[in-house]
């Protein structure tokens, strides 16, 4: 760097030394070639200036350095937003300077630094404003942002609706399954921040983790490849953002779709956001059948339950029921008479007694 400002202060010099011998000698000739082949003059004019320019930067190379590298790391600690804030409007000062800079180039004399004064006021006035409005460029700047992840996405708008699948409902498996009877309508938006977190979680140390992840990445194959569904790998991502679930809610947000999930948490912070939710959960409750009080059932009793005299069975959705008294049947399948349906966040559960009880009684 040093090295640089010495050669360009040598060459400023040179040329200053150069102008300045014209201006005082040029009128002695009768022709401008016969100025720089005959005189003198020009020659030792420009190398004084030379001269002095280098020996001018050379005593001053270690100051300029010094400053030079004071203000980068006062830049460095500037927040980022506050950096290109400032540059933006320096940069928008400097450009209305030379827009009005042609106004002066008549002027003569003491008005001829009038250009360089504005270009000073102008770039100063820019970069303050610029940092001054920061909060306000900054919310423009994510308005055009969003603007243009929406234009980005005009491909699918031609679809009612757009479902944006999460990592644990892909890992999960049953949006094949519910792909493949029909029951979801318009596009299937896979985000590219989705497949990654997949990636990573197939690639884990963990054996289990690593079997998910494998899964989650068979299944978005079959779903692109055996179903009869559009699937979009949307490639945007908002780098502002390090988690996926506020990634999904806003990606929501600018497609005006749904997010498709069975994570709890992500759910809840949807409906506070005001995105629309698909939870593969509550649907898997909503079509499971109903059972009411007084109904008569065949069950096969498996195990004991928490209680003193409690035995447990299974339908064959899963739905856990606790027979009361039907300890001694454990092992047979038996016929049972329900008594209450409770419905929990876990899902649904049936309570109920052997007939053969009811019978006795």
């Amino acid at each position: 760097m040093k090295k640089i400002i010495v050669i360009m202060s040598t060459i400023i010099g040179a040329i200053i030394g150069s102008e300045y011998a014209k201006s005082i000698t040029v009128g002695l000739y009768t022709t401008q070639a016969s100025f720089f082949t005959q005189s003198s003059t020009y020659y030792l004019s420009v190398a004084i200036g030379a001269f002095s320019g280098w020996l001018l930067s050379t005593i001053m190379a270690g100051t300029l350095m010094k400053g030079i590298h004071l203000t980068l790391k006062k830049m460095e600690q500037l927040p980022t937003r506050q950096l290109v804030s400032g540059t933006g409007g320096l940069l928008v000062g400097l450009t209305l300077c030379a827009l009005i800079n042609p106004i002066f180039t008549q002027l003569s004399g003491v008005w001829r630094t009038i250009p360089f004064v504005c270009i000073v006021l102008g770039g100063y006035i820019g970069l303050q404003l610029g940092m001054r409005k920061q909060d306000e460029l900054t919310k423009v700047f994510q308005q055009w942002l969003d603007k243009k992840t929406v234009k980005n996405t005009e491909q699918i708008k031609g679809f009612e609706e757009h479902k944006i699948l999460d990592t644990s409902v892909i890992i999960d498996g049953r949006i094949a399954d519910i792909c493949k009877t029909g029951f979801i309508e318009g596009t299937l938006v896979i985000p590219e921040f989705v497949l990654e977190e997949l990636q990573h979680i197939a690639d884990s140390s963990d054996l289990l983790k690593r079997n998910r992840g494998r899964r989650g990445l068979d299944i978005l194959n079959k779903i692109q490849k055996e179903l009869d569904v559009h699937v979009l790998v949307y490639e945007g991502d908002y780098e502002e953002i390090s988690e996926v679930d506020s990634k999904l809610v806003k990606l929501a947000k600018a497609l005006s779709g749904k997010v498709v999930t069975n994570d709890y948490n992500l759910n809840k912070v949807c409906e506070l956001q005001g995105v629309s939710v698909l939870n593969i959960n509550d649907l898997a409750n909503a079509v499971k059948p109903v059972v009411l009080p007084g109904e008569e059932i065949v069950v096969q009793l498996i195990k004991d339950g928490k209680e003193n005299g409690q035995a447990v069975a299974y339908l064959d959705d899963g739905t856990m029921i606790v027979v009361e008294g039907g300890r001694e049947y454990i092992g047979t399948t038996l016929e049972v008479l329900v008594t209450s349906v409770l419905q929990t966040s876990a899902g649904r559960m049936i309570f109920a007694k052997p007939k053969l009880l009811e019978k006795a009684q």
